[in-house]
């Protein structure tokens, strides 16, 4: 099944951008390793990174296609900023449910500034992982492919 790794603005900086908060990986490294790992789960993963609200949008609204015509499986989203500001965001998660969408964080975003401990995408979302580094998205690949499996673990 296929995945789509999505991630938000100023990813694309990852490796330069305060590595002290969110490591020195760069994004194409990130994206190879999700690869590598869906591939250990036999999943397909897709990645796709945009600093622009609108292309994210778009991507969500694809994979909710995709997904009601049985060929996605769900996404891993860093929504990065964009969690504590966006509406549009929620109402594009909310509006192709029951696509999972499973949010993703670098860094702790409770243990930082008081704006960023609200998230728009987390009452919408299948779950979140947070705080785990690049961890956190192969904890996610691994969430879908169990939800997949018909492997739910209880809350």
């Amino acid at each position: 099944m296929r995945v789509l790794v999505l991630n938000g603005p100023n990813l694309n900086l990852l490796g330069t951008r305060e590595p002290g908060v969110y490591g020195t990986l760069t994004l194409a490294d990130l994206e190879q390793r999700c690869v590598q790992e869906g591939q250990a789960l036999g999943l397909q993963v897709e990645c796709y990174q945009s600093n622009h609200e609108g292309a994210l949008i778009d991507q969500i609204h694809t994979w909710g296609r995709l997904h009601r015509e049985g060929t996605a499986l769900g996404v891993v989203f860093n929504p990065g900023a964009y969690t504590h500001t966006s509406i549009a965001l929620h109402d594009a998660i909310k509006g192709v449910e029951p696509l999972p969408v499973i949010e993703v964080h670098l860094s702790n975003v409770h243990a930082r500034e008081a704006f960023r401990h609200h998230s728009w995408i987390a009452p919408v979302a299948a779950g979140s992982i947070v705080g785990f580094g690049v961890d956190g998205y192969g904890l996610a690949l691994q969430a879908l492919a169990r939800r997949a499996a018909g492997l739910r673990t209880k809350p």
